[in-house]
């Protein structure tokens, strides 16, 4: 029986598939059908939502991520990486079969091309995990509107977890009653342009999150090389891009994006200094293959400017 309700377990969960990325980056020009392009770089490194679980693990952040795994080899890698980084493992779950997430990411500077592949494996139950584990964030990497992530978010919200969720390319719209239904469960949002854009059938960028920014408390929507826009209670905020001089791969910029973002909102930071947080640990995940190049706190802070403190793990909400 739990003796003090108010301590929770973990500050952050993290739901989501592990992905075994096969990066060739350094690509001279874009691959087409019946050609063939030498890539600069090559890497076998772990990706999907192991990248979350890991840049917030970097940052000092105590995290338990839900995935599974399996007895083939990518399961192992994944694995083995995450036990090298420290990763916390009371939300794994192991498999008697295969369970092979991988991707191929064929990434320039600026942009990146995938092709990935997954075996099916029944998702592990949101709902229980949450009531066991009680986050302080639920951070889900894909926009996900099925029964069992919605009990799931009820029960995040029930407990006063902020609830974040990305949309990874998600081809649902808001014409889709069960995608407004997930939505209103969720604090802060953040997909990037193109995905807002499809997601609300908008006509511009703007009209797309005016239309998101009515759905959820926080939006954050990330521009690539033009950097990302918040809007909280009707107020706007744009952080221009940090590009690094040794770009090499876009693949995990996202995630770690998003490791920034719940890295500042945890400790309690304005929703500006949030974004600046995001935007660094985004551009520094592009310098390595997928990412490897993820942020430690010490050197956020120093890119920052600020003075290097022990992350804030108070047990009230902050935001």
């Amino acid at each position: 029986m739990e003796t003090n309700p108010a301590v929770r377990p973990c500050e952050v969960l993290v739901s989501g598939a592990y992905f075994a990325d096969l990066v060739f980056h350094g690509l001279a020009r874009p691959v087409r059908p019946g050609t063939e392009v030498f890539a600069d770089g090559f890497g076998l490194v772990p990706g999907g939502a192991y990248t979350l679980a890991m840049a917030l693990n970097r940052l000092g952040r105590l995290v338990l991520w839900s995935a599974d795994f399996g007895t083939d080899l990518f399961s192992a890698h994944v694995l083995a990486c995450a036990r090298q980084e420290g990763l916390a493992e009371g939300a794994f779950r192991h498999h008697p079969f295969p369970v092979r997430s991988l991707t191929v990411a064929l990434a320039s500077a600026d942009d990146r091309a995938m092709v990935s592949f997954q075996d099916p494996v029944d998702a592990q139950p949101l709902a229980p995990l949450v009531d066991r584990l009680r986050p302080r964030v639920l951070l889900l990497p894909q926009l996900r509107c099925d029964d069992a992530t919605v009990t799931g978010l009820r029960a995040a919200r029930r407990l006063g977890a902020l609830v974040v969720m990305d949309c990874h390319d998600n081809p649902a719209t808001l014409d889709d009653p069960a995608v407004r239904e997930a939505l209103a469960m969720v604090d802060v949002f953040t997909p990037n342009d193109a995905e807002a854009l499809r997601l609300t059938g908008a006509g511009d960028l703007d009209g797309a999150i005016a239309a998101l920014a009515t759905l959820v408390p926080t939006l954050v929507v990330t521009r690539g090389a033009r950097g990302a826009v918040a809007v909280r209670d009707g107020v706007r905020h744009d952080a221009p891009s940090v590009r690094p001089a040794d770009a090499i791969d876009p693949t995990a910029a996202g995630d770690c994006f998003n490791a920034g973002l719940v890295h500042g909102l945890l400790n309690g930071w304005s929703l500006p200094d949030c974004l600046a947080a995001a935007t660094l640990c985004g551009a520094a995940a592009t310098t390595g293959p997928g990412s490897s190049a993820a942020l430690n706190a010490v050197e956020l802070d120093r890119r920052l400017g600020r003075r290097p403190h022990p992350p804030s793990r108070a047990t009230t909400n902050v935001w």
